[in-house]
């Protein structure tokens, strides 16, 4: 037996960066984004964003590639949106997934349930292309957004 714990801390936005994450159906979103983690071997920690991104921590088991567990979470929540509360919903093709430790976890968590509070000073695309650079992730601009 094998033993592990695979934090990510996830970041992705909507097709375009279009601002369709209501805050009157936000919290149902990130409710029914925990149940689909769950179906597919994760624990979600902590899921927050904002009208035009979402952030999460989430514990995934080693029998799935972070790009599959990512590809069922996606699709699964915004066909449930597009049924549930906006038509015209899509998640960008891109994201951002960065490995966390432990010892780390309570600050992406901190960081995560901030995000009101960060947008304040900072756009997602200013906050992206950092995340980014901190995890010293090479990146083209021009496909940044897709």
């Amino acid at each position: 037996m094998s033993h592990t714990h695979l934090l990510y801390h996830i970041v992705y936005g909507t097709k375009n960066r279009l601002p369709l994450i209501a805050e009157s159906w936000e919290s149902a979103l990130y409710k029914q984004m925990g149940r689909i983690i769950s179906g597919n071997h994760g624990v979600a920690i902590e899921i927050n964003g904002m009208p035009d991104h979402v952030h999460l921590l989430a514990r995934v088991e080693p029998v799935i590639s972070i790009s599959d567990f990512l590809c069922k979470l996606k699709a699964s929540s915004s066909g449930w949106t597009r049924r549930t509360h906006q038509p015209k919903f899509r998640w960008q093709r891109r994201y951002a997934a960065f490995s966390v430790s432990e010892s780390g976890s309570d600050a992406v968590r901190k960081y995560i349930q901030n995000q009101k509070q960060h947008h304040s000073k900072q756009t997602f695309e200013d906050e992206y292309k950092e995340l980014l650079r901190l995890h010293r992730v090479a990146f083209d601009e021009k496909f940044l957004w897709e």
